[in-house]
């Protein structure tokens, strides 16, 4: 009888988780290949420590921990160069405009608003999809960079390696991800009715 982990409708076979998974790579490693390789040697690896999966966190979330490992890998394996041309490509200085004056204070219109209990909304899936979306929204060097920190948990100086970026313009990559997701979490997440303001 075959175990319920190596049957066909578990999770780590859906073309689905798939898609995702390789998506997360193409985004981190800018090289379909490259991805694509990350993606099999992480279902391999699940597919092959299945037995040491306890059920401690969701399957997803233990197959993209493999994942991630492996992309790491990769970017330290490699360590090749990606120039980014420009800081100032995008219009996050119209962005910056938009939300502040003159003096770096908030116009009162764009001050973030409070969030109502933001620990039930890490539970919500409705907010990750909506986060996802906002993510795709990033300009591609500030969402790479973004999730080559916050989510694999690449140090500052492997990133600033990896990219070819000095520390502070690593910062200002960072921070004008932060301030694009915050600004759109709030007009999509907050702005649906979750906001007791």
């Amino acid at each position: 009888m075959m175990d319920h982990r190596h049957n066909v409708a578990h999770p780590l076979l859906t073309e689905e988780l798939r898609r995702q998974m390789l998506r997360f790579a193409t985004l981190q490693l800018k090289d379909a290949q490259l991805a694509e390789d990350a993606v099999q040697e992480a279902m391999l690896g699940a597919f092959k420590y299945a037995d040491s999966f306890a059920g401690r966190a969701a399957y997803k979330n233990w197959v993209f921990a493999i994942l991630k490992h492996k992309i790491v890998d990769v970017i330290r394996k490699n360590q090749r160069l990606v120039t980014l041309t420009s800081l100032g490509a995008d219009d996050s200085n119209q962005l910056e405009e938009q939300l502040f004056n003159r003096f770096g204070m908030w116009h009162k219109v764009e001050r973030p608003v409070e969030w109502s209990e933001p620990e039930s909304n890490q539970q919500d899936q409705e907010f990750w999809t909506l986060f996802e979306l906002c993510l795709d929204k990033l300009p591609p060097n500030q969402g790479r960079t973004f999730m080559m920190r916050e989510f694999i948990g690449l140090e500052s100086r492997e990133i600033c390696l990896e990219l070819d970026l000095t520390v502070s313009n690593l910062n200002v990559l960072l921070y004008r991800a932060r301030l694009r997701l915050r600004e759109c979490l709030e007009n999509t997440w907050q702005q649906q009715g979750d906001c007791p303001c």
